[in-house]
C-alpha cells in the first residue's frame, strides 16, 4: 500500500517512484473511486493472486527510473504509449498484460498503466 509520507500529488515528477504494483493497485482504486488502502482482501482479490508483485516491480525497476513523468498515466489512454528511453540500458520495450478486478491491465516498461474494461463472461 501507499505510505504515509507518499503525498505527491500526479504530474509533480514525483510519481515515477511508484512500483508497477503499486501503480496498478492506485490505477484500479481510482477507477473504483476508492482509496488505494481499500484494495485488500476481502473486497478485492489481492495483486499476488494474479502476478507476482515482487517479479512485476523487478522486470521494470530499471526502466521505471528513467522514465519520464508524463508518460505515467492512471486512466487508459487511446495512443500509443512511448518507449522508454535508450539511457534504460538492455529494457527499453515491454510491457506486460494480465487481467485483475475486471480490468484488463497493461503495464509498460515506462511506467504507465492502463486500464480497459474486461471483456471476461466468467463474471456473468
Amino acid at each position: 500500500m501507499s505510505s504515509p509520507d507518499d503525498t505527491s500529488p500526479p504530474g509533480s515528477g514525483l510519481e515515477g517512484a511508484v512500483s508497477p504494483s503499486q501503480a496498478i493497485i492506485e490505477a484500479v482504486a481510482a477507477r473504483e473511486g476508492v482509496d488505494p488502502t481499500e484494495i485488500e482482501p476481502p473486497a478485492y482479490e489481492p495483486l499476488y493472486s494474479v502476478i507476482n508483485p515482487e517479479a512485476l516491480d523487478s522486470l521494470f525497476r530499471d526502466a521505471a527510473a528513467h522514465s519520464s513523468p508524463r508518460s505515467r498515466s492512471r486512466e487508459t489512454q487511446t495512443d500509443a504509449p512511448p518507449a522508454a528511453s535508450s539511457q534504460t540500458g538492455t529494457r527499453t520495450l515491454g510491457r506486460v498484460e494480465l487481467e485483475y478486478e475486471g480490468y484488463l491491465i497493461t503495464v509498460y516498461s515506462n511506467g504507465q498503466v492502463e486500464l480497459e474494461e474486461s471483456t471476461s463472461s466468467d463474471s456473468a
